[in-house]
């Protein structure tokens, strides 16, 4: 499995788990199909910055780069700038650092 890949594979559970969007095909235009409405699509960028660890400003936004989950997934890979995509978001388990759990009683 390539990055790009993994990549998309995240991209179908943010897609099911954020959105309640069955996960399209990686070339489905989301656009065009009407799978994204707008209030979606700001969900979207919200998910991606919360589960891949980057911003993205207005400015820089370019509506082509969401097109479809192969675009995403490649705007992912260059927003990341690593070929290991970071695990954030609901699929990764939060541990609390020791100091928290030491305040809350807890030794």
């Amino acid at each position: 499995m390539t990055d790009t890949d993994a990549i998309i594979q995240r991209l179908g559970a943010l897609f099911v788990e954020s959105l309640h969007i069955e996960a399209p095909a990686a070339d489905t235009d989301l656009f065009e199909t009407g799978i994204l409405d707008s209030l979606q699509l700001v969900e979207l960028l919200l998910q991606l910055e919360q589960r891949f660890g980057f911003k993205i400003k207005i400015d820089d936004l370019d509506l082509d780069d969401l097109r479809t989950l192969a675009r995403i997934a490649a705007l992912v890979a260059a927003r990341t700038g690593t070929k290991r995509v970071p695990m954030i978001g609901p699929a990764q388990e939060s541990v609390p650092p020791k100091r928290a759990l030491r305040s809350g009683g807890l030794r």
